[in-house]
């Protein structure tokens, strides 16, 4: 089996990569040189060596959510007719398709676990433009998975980031910077590792198509994370706390996004908890000592 990965250099992408390899698939990388993902012909050219029965993984994304506000069309452009065209792409060739997409397609009002069947109601640029590509690249394709993440940290960090939020929090507590971080968000951080593991799984399995969530078990907020991180690498520093409303920037976020796994559970796959994923990560990249 051949998989296709897009973004394969990215913080996600390059781990589907290694996963990929590790369980035996014909590796297929893609980076955005050799794909764009808004140009029909650019998507057909980079996929043109699938066969039916392959798979390509769409990481490709304008994911910085502050400067989406600000740039609409190429949101668009690429979080939802690109994600059509690589979806139209893989099943021209009888391949499966796999999106990537985040816990912004929520608006936060409720106050539980998101579970896949809840409607999306993005309130963001960003979220939009994700929930636009679900419905393209399910619409485009039957063969499809949505798989749904958020709160990413994995070895790559995120280049259109600078790396990723846990890098630059040990960053700062290194430096005896205590990190001012929100306290009245809650999430569900995600290990770029483990949803790989698990996006691979579901290719392998030819589990049941549709909307997945990959992040890993458990819910915090960004100030109880980052208060983790610092604990975990015995840095002598120790968050502080904002509110929400006290960080200026265009786009809103949910206040609560926690992505429950019930499709994963009632496959038999279970996501391990945050904080394990995480003692394991900054043991990985040198920042603790392993127990």
């Amino acid at each position: 089996m051949q998989i296709a990965i897009i973004g394969a250099s990215g913080q996600i992408g390059s781990e589907v990569a290694r996963a990929a390899g590790a369980a035996g698939a014909d590796v297929l990388a893609v980076n955005h040189a050799a794909c764009d993902v808004t140009d029909v012909t650019s998507v057909e050219r980079a996929l043109a060596p699938l066969r039916a029965g392959d798979a390509v993984v769409n990481t490709a994304a304008f994911h910085r959510t502050e400067a989406c506000e600000g740039a609409v069309d190429q949101a668009l452009s690429v979080n939802a007719l690109g994600a059509f065209n690589v979806a139209a792409a893989a099943r021209n060739r009888g391949a499966t398709v796999v999106y990537l997409s985040t816990d912004f397609v929520f608006d936060g009002a409720k106050r539980t676990p998101y579970v896949e069947n809840d409607p999306p109601s993005p309130i963001n640029v960003y979220g939009a433009s994700k929930a636009a590509g679900e419905a393209l690249t399910r619409a485009a394709n039957p063969a499809s998975y949505v798989v749904r993440v958020s709160a990413v940290f994995g070895p790559a960090g995120s280049s259109g980031k600078g790396g990723n939020f846990v890098e630059a929090m040990v960053a700062k507590a290194r430096a005896g910077e205590a990190p001012e971080v929100v306290e009245d968000i809650v999430m569900a951080p995600t290990s770029a590792i483990d949803a790989a593991a698990l996006l691979i799984e579901l290719i392998l399995r030819s589990a049941p198509f549709g909307v997945y969530h990959l992040a890993n078990a458990g819910a915090c907020s960004w100030l109880e994370f980052t208060s983790t991180i610092c604990t975990l690498i015995g840095a002598g520093v120790r968050p502080r706390a904002l509110k929400a409303s006290q960080v200026n920037g265009k786009a809103r976020r949910p206040l609560y996004s926690v992505l429950a796994s019930d499709r994963l559970s009632a496959l038999g796959l279970q996501t391990r908890n945050w904080s394990a994923a995480l003692a394991e990560y900054l043991t990985l990249k040198g920042y603790r000592t392993a127990p």
